[in-house]
């Protein structure tokens, strides 16, 4: 029987939806810990073959009372997503019926209610799944794009734990050839030695930069590239803001000024997130209110991972000149109103947001804009500033290590910096102190994952 069988030492037993609460078409229920079977069994009168999916009529242990027609699966430790014994029990959707089968679950003595991640947080303590796999799982429910799923699932999978793993491994043997040397300190270590952990040390130090210098790229993906359309007054700013966000987000008015604050809308473009920002024309004014919008504007063109900068073209130079300071690397120029005449050269993408000419070619534009800033690459990136700090912690070590070794400094000091570099590596899968950040990574999950 499954209560019979090994499970994690964990003295009490958490219950939770693992499904959005409301009418639905079903609910599932999750209990994970010691006494889940004996749960199950108080409220079927049976226990179902493992893992095989059994009909059960649920009824309240306490009243006898029909509670649901039900499906229900268990899922004995170790081998299950917590490590412990597992129960689902896949109820019929409407809320009366979660609360009652819910209510009926917790009375169960040593049942309380999961803490938002807790089911993940057990799963990661049980040794079932490492720390950059349980932010994947994370990411992976907060994805609203195709990318962002992606990732996640790559991460999720391991992707990154297998990156960092080889990296600690890589640092392990450098260590222990030093230490076998450091137990013989009348030895000089040969110049084969030295040069082959330098190599190693060398290598891993260009891994290290290499995925230090993505700019940014997972980050950017989990959380949307900031992006912000700036140009004079009247150039079409709002109108280009409502043709992206397919609806009307902000008011269109040939009144000058007409925008006052920062306006955002959430797209997803080619499966790649972005938040994308009107903002207030940019102009000399007395008015206090405008003069406060075009202060809001000029930080939020600042802070943007890329800007579209618009003007009209036909308005002459003097548009054009107020926004050539924005005409950089990271902004893409925005001719509107080429309707009206004009032929605008090249950097120039020529648009009319009136009769649509040109803006899927400005689509496109900010499309490959955004895939070249996040798209996936073959290694799996960083996600998370943690990961890049414990990263950049590592990678000083590893230089400072090899300086050592090369300016025949005693062993144990290269030694050491080796061991610093892998215990930073060990803080992004969780091996080593990372007691400090499960409270902040698992208070972000939903209650029942």
């Amino acid at each position: 029987m499954v209560e019979d069988l090994p499970v994690n030492a964990t003295d009490d037993t958490i219950a939770a939806l693992a499904t959005a609460p409301g009418r639905a078409g079903i609910a599932v229920l999750r209990i994970s810990g010691p006494v889940a079977a004996a749960a199950v069994r108080a409220l079927a009168g049976r226990l179902p073959e493992p893992r095989r999916l059994s009909r059960a009529r649920l009824r309240d242990p306490d009243t006898g009372e029909t509670l649901d027609d039900a499906l229900m699966v268990l899922f004995p430790g170790p081998a299950s997503f917590t490590g412990e014994d597992v129960a689902e029990l896949h109820l019929h959707g409407g809320r009366a019926v979660t609360a009652a089968v819910l209510g009926a679950v917790l009375r169960r003595p040593g049942v309380r209610p999961a803490e938002p991640g807790e089911f993940t947080r057990r799963a990661f303590l049980n040794d079932r799944i490492d720390l950059t796999a349980a932010e994947g799982i994370l990411d992976l429910v907060d994805a609203e794009t195709d990318a962002q799923r992606r990732q996640a699932l790559r991460q999720a999978g391991g992707g990154l734990a297998a990156v960092t793993e080889a990296w600690r491994a890589g640092l392990v043997a450098a260590m222990a050839r030093l230490e076998a040397w450091i137990d013989f300190p009348d030895e000089d270590l040969p110049a084969e030695v030295v040069g082959a952990v330098l190599d190693g040390l060398d290598g891993l130090a260009a891994a290290l930069d290499g995925h230090l210098a993505d700019a940014g790229r997972g980050e950017r993906l989990r959380e949307g590239l900031r992006m912000a359309i700036v140009g004079p007054p009247n150039a079409g700013k709002s109108s280009l803001l409502n043709w992206l966000a397919k609806r009307d987000v902000a008011i269109v008015s040939a009144t000058a000024g007409t925008t006052r604050d920062v306006l955002e809308v959430y797209l997803d473009v080619n499966g790649y997130p972005a938040t994308v920002a009107d903002t207030a024309g940019l102009r000399e004014t007395a008015d206090s209110v405008e003069l406060e919008g075009v202060r809001r504007a000029l930080a939020r063109a600042e802070e943007a991972d890329l800007r579209l900068v618009v003007v009209d073209w036909g308005a002459g130079e003097g548009d054009r000149a107020a926004v050539a300071r924005w005409l950089d690397g990271d902004a893409i120029a925005v001719a509107n109103k080429i309707d009206r005449g004009g032929e605008p050269p090249e950097p120039w993408i020529p648009v009319s947001v009136t009769t649509g000419q040109g803006l899927e070619t400005l689509l496109a534009r900010i499309g490959a804009e955004l895939e070249a800033r996040m798209g996936l690459r073959e290694a799996p990136a960083l996600t998370r500033a943690r990961h890049r700090s414990a990263a950049e912690e590592a990678r000083t070590a590893v230089r400072r290590a090899a300086e050592g070794l090369r300016g025949g400094l005693p062993l144990e000091l290269p030694a050491e910096d080796l061991r610093l570099a892998a215990r930073a590596l060990g803080r992004i899968t969780g091996k080593v102190d990372v007691e400090e950040i499960l409270d902040a990574i698992f208070r972000e999950f939903c209650l029942g994952k």
